[in-house]
């Protein structure tokens, strides 16, 4: 028998640790969607470049990718830094898989699929992993490397959103314990906290290189 997925803005109650499996409503469905595609086409273009550039360092020349815009906004001190292969392989390699599995995700809560506690938690725990390391990047991307890459400053914003509302919804659905209070805020302003946490990261960016934007 066929079950339809319960809206994930239904008045919060908790599930407990042996809460039944839950689904999602269609918006969250496509937010997932949209930030792993977001996230996807930011690994994919990386990927690229990265592979133009070794190519071109073997025959003995230099590759400039389309993003390299200025001293600052510049892809190809990114993609060649230390920090760009952080685990021995090239960091979009992972992302082209976290971001696929985040689509998939997304594409099976949209046919009506519901998930246990452990399968959202463990959602979660990646999400959390991934904003570890975003912020990582960002840090070393602003004060060590001193360039900014278009395209992972997209994949930081997929991530962001990705964790903060994945987050949002386990609390909603009682599976991350957290006060009443919290749990509705979740629920109605769902919003707030990444748009501010993206914001932060705007406002890091401007100030780190005021005088060349203004300049």
């Amino acid at each position: 028998m066929t079950t339809t997925a319960p809206p994930d803005n239904a008045p919060a109650r908790t599930e407990g640790p042996t809460g039944g499996a839950v689904g999602a409503r269609r918006a969250f469905s496509w937010l997932l969607i949209v930030a792993g595609a977001a996230g996807l086409l930011a690994s994919w273009v990386i990927t690229l470049d990265k592979t133009k550039i070794l190519e071109a360092e073997a025959r003995g020349e230099t590759f400039t990718p389309g993003c390299s815009l200025n001293p600052i906004v510049s892809c190809g001190n990114i993609m060649e830094s230390d920090q760009a292969s952080a685990f021995g392989f090239s960091n979009p390699m992972l992302g082209l898989v976290a971001y696929g599995i985040v689509i998939a995700v997304g594409v099976t809560l949209l046919s009506g699929a519901r998930f246990p506690r452990w399968y959202w938690l463990t959602f979660n725990a990646g999400t959390v992993f991934g904003v570890g390391f975003v912020t990582w990047l960002q840090y070393h991307s602003l004060y060590t490397i001193n360039s900014l890459c278009l395209w992972c400053c997209l994949a930081w914003v997929a991530t962001i959103v990705l964790f903060w509302y994945v987050t949002g919804f386990n609390m909603r659905k009682g599976f991350l314990p957290c006060p009443a209070g919290l749990r509705s805020f979740a629920g109605e302003f769902h919003w707030v906290v990444p748009v501010l946490h993206i914001g932060v990261i705007g406002m890091l960016i401007l100030t780190r290189w005021w005088d060349f934007w203004t300049g």
